[in-house]
């Protein structure tokens, strides 16, 4: 047990670390100076010098690279060009609206999907099973940012239900800040929440054939309490691995639905970053974007060796 743990984390911090380099080496070798870039196409060759000189630009790349690597790791982001702050105050500022309308989207999509999913494999091949997968389908196909645009149309103009833009802040009105996320997180959690429940029909389905469930309806179960009690359990399993991904996909999926909603967010904060060409904010971002991704799959990972010994035994 303690090896696979050993193993788990060696693995994710070489990860990172990789994922740290290929991030410096594609801004670095983006074609332009990005000083320049930044002071923009009226400045004046000394104040290119002096921004240069300002970010750094004048050193080695690799004493660059590991400057920012450790500025990372101990919090020292540095300032950023455009809002003239640390960017680390920047991002977690910013966290507080994109944590909880990614763990909110998440809860949505786990409950949804999972409750269909094992609904349609319990009743497979028939009206409802149909009905289900049939709105899987669309759930898929929609893009998110379209959705969020009917859920405004629908439930903020036309009824009224909810705000169709805007963070108020949690500190001015918690019931409000929460509302304001509700239609973003229903947006996010539309194409995760038909993954999971495809996902979790075809595993419950294949749960359901195995000899176990057969000998636990022979002993006197019914089916529903045969699916709660047993198969449920197993089946979702091989799910824990997929949530990290969907996770993943979460987290890029709050870069458009945060600007179509104006939720002043990590995603919205990256589309700012980028159209004032700010790469100190920009390289910090995708690295967090990054890192975040990389230590979910991980976490899940973990969860994944624990739920099934059978992966600790045969690795070991």
């Amino acid at each position: 047990m303690v090896l696979f743990l050993i193993k788990r984390l060696v693995g994710l911090v070489l990860t990172l670390l990789f994922a740290a380099l290929v991030i410096f080496l594609v801004l670095e070798i983006l074609p332009g100076d990005p000083a320049a870039m930044m002071m923009g196409v009226s400045a004046t060759p000394e104040s290119v010098a002096a921004l240069r000189a300002e970010l750094g630009l004048d050193r080695p790349a690799a004493a660059r690279f590991l400057e920012w690597l450790g500025g990372f790791f101990t919090g020292q982001l540095g300032l950023s060009y455009t809002y003239r702050v640390p960017v680390a105050g920047l991002i977690a500022e910013r966290l507080a609206v994109t944590v909880p309308l990614s763990l909110l989207a998440l809860g949505l999509a786990v409950a949804f999907g999972v409750t269909l999913g094992t609904l349609a494999a319990a009743h497979a091949h028939r009206r409802a099973d149909l009905i289900i997968m049939g709105m899987t389908q669309l759930g898929l196909a929609i893009p998110n940012f379209w959705f969020g645009i009917l859920l405004v149309l629908v439930f903020a103009i036309g009824l009224g239900w909810l705000p169709a833009g805007g963070f108020p802040g949690w500190a001015a009105d918690p019931m409000l800040a929460s509302r304001a996320l509700l239609l973003p997180a229903i947006a996010l959690a539309l194409p995760q929440a038909a993954s999971l429940a495809r996902i979790t029909r075809s595993t419950m389905l294949e749960t359901l054939s195995e000899d176990y469930i057969r000998t636990a309806r022979a002993k006197g179960l019914s089916r529903s309490q045969t699916i709660r009690r047993h198969a449920l359990r197993n089946a979702l399993i091989p799910v824990l691995t997929i949530l990290g991904l969907q996770f993943s996909f979460l987290l890029a999926g709050t870069i458009v639905v945060e600007n179509v909603f104006a939720l002043p967010g990590l995603g919205r904060l990256l589309i700012q970053a980028i159209g004032g060409h700010d790469l100190i904010l920009i390289k910090s971002l995708v690295l967090f974007y990054v890192a975040t991704a990389i230590l979910v799959n991980g976490a899940v990972d973990l969860a994944y060796g624990l739920a099934d010994p059978r992966l600790r035994v045969g690795r070991a």
